[in-house]
């Protein structure tokens, strides 16, 4: 062979290699921009579970999936079942509350997709279907969610979600819920208060800013107390910032408008650690660095609000809720949803993260969160 046909064969063969070199590096940087991406300073869990989790005692962890609760004593690795209701019965709800009361009671509350559910929105007429349901149901234990009693229905017609429940210092049950309302369709947020660790229910005042689409009003409330002794309530919006709302007792709700804290119509999950500190978990506005991102409108909301769930973020506030350190995204994922977030503080300072949509499961420290970094 001569050398002109050698050289022009070795050229040739390292013009293959480039270019498969070139198309491999092109695929794995695809490939990472696509993956699932947690802060170093996060430990992923690797729950398959979601919660939102309770403590029967220190050793062991319980959620509720289905008609059953699942305990686990060995940090998620194995869960033994407890049967709730016949599945006939209960079909509970992803997005949850739950709490163990100082007293050990632990009370559930969930929407029920066995108690004849039915959705649909008619787009044209940018309204429900006749006769949307989805009931808000509730349960408790006395032995640490081995058995259960007390179930039953405490709202009836639509609600599109139940997030989050407190005790306070004088021992009332805040249950945060909400509710479709009509003619002009979209959602309001009201709560319900029990002095009987969740035997019995009582509704708060609504809180309606109007709206018209089906992820349209003022939804998905997170709630704490305050050390004034207020009851503080966080809810989605589609106006790139929370609203807010101020209760004494839990039924009759004021000072109702925008908080100082902007993000994507998205739910917020706020708890106060044991330190004290409020964390609370949430989807910016926009990604990090940015100041855009895809909006939607029409049969959704009168508002075009931002969806962005493509990462969740932490801050935590010293003075309750008047200031936030510098938010902390802790979890990325490119055209995904981390979003709906749920909070357990496993035990001081040690916190977990779980999220319903993304199915996300990351602990974190406190300490390491606790103060703006540079």
């Amino acid at each position: 062979m001569k050398g002109t046909q050698l050289m022009t064969i070795r050229l040739f063969l390292l013009a293959m290699m480039s270019i498969c070199m070139f198309g491999c590096n092109a695929t794995q940087t695809q490939q990472s921009e696509n993956e699932l991406w947690i802060n170093p300073k996060c430990k992923p869990l690797g729950l398959d579970k979601i919660g939102p989790f309770v403590m029967p005692d220190e050793k062991s962890i319980l959620c509720i999936e289905n008609n059953s609760a699942f305990i686990s004593i060995d940090e998620g690795k194995s869960w033994q079942s407890h049967q709730i209701a016949s599945e006939e019965k209960l079909k509970a709800s992803n997005e949850q509350a739950i709490i163990k009361t100082s007293d050990g009671v632990i009370v559930a509350a969930f929407m029920n997709f066995a108690d004849d559910k039915v959705w649909g929105w008619d787009k044209e007429k940018n309204q429900p279907i006749e006769g949307v349901r989805l009931t808000v149901w509730t349960v408790r234990s006395f032995d640490g969610g081995k058995t259960w009693v007390d179930f039953q229905r405490i709202q009836d017609g639509y609600c599109g979600a139940v997030r989050d429940m407190i005790e306070t210092k004088d021992g009332r049950l805040v249950l945060v819920s909400q509710l479709m309302t009509y003619p002009q369709p979209y959602h309001t947020t009201l709560t319900y208060i029990s002095d009987d660790k969740g035997k019995s229910w009582k509704a708060s005042n609504i809180i309606d800013i109007g709206g018209r689409g089906h992820h349209d009003g003022i939804i998905e409330g997170t709630v704490v107390q305050l050390k004034d002794g207020r009851i503080w309530l966080v809810m989605r919006t589609n106006k790139d910032c929370f609203w807010q709302a101020f209760s004494k007792d839990g039924l009759n709700w004021t000072d109702i408008g925008a908080a100082n804290i902007s993000t994507s119509s998205s739910p917020a999950y706020i708890h106060r650690l044991e330190s004290g500190r409020l964390i609370m978990a949430y989807n910016q506005l926009y990604p990090e660095g940015k100041n855009e991102y895809r909006r939607f409108s029409s049969v959704y909301s009168v508002d075009p609000g931002s969806w962005h769930r493509e990462e969740l973020s932490v801050a935590l506030s010293d003075d309750d809720g008047k200031n936030w350190t510098k938010p902390v995204v802790i979890a990325r994922q490119k055209d995904k949803r981390l979003s709906y977030p749920y909070i357990l503080e496993r035990e001081p300072g040690v916190v977990w993260i779980t999220t319903m949509q993304g199915r996300l499961a990351i602990s974190l420290n406190e300490k390491d969160f606790c103060k703006d970094k540079d």
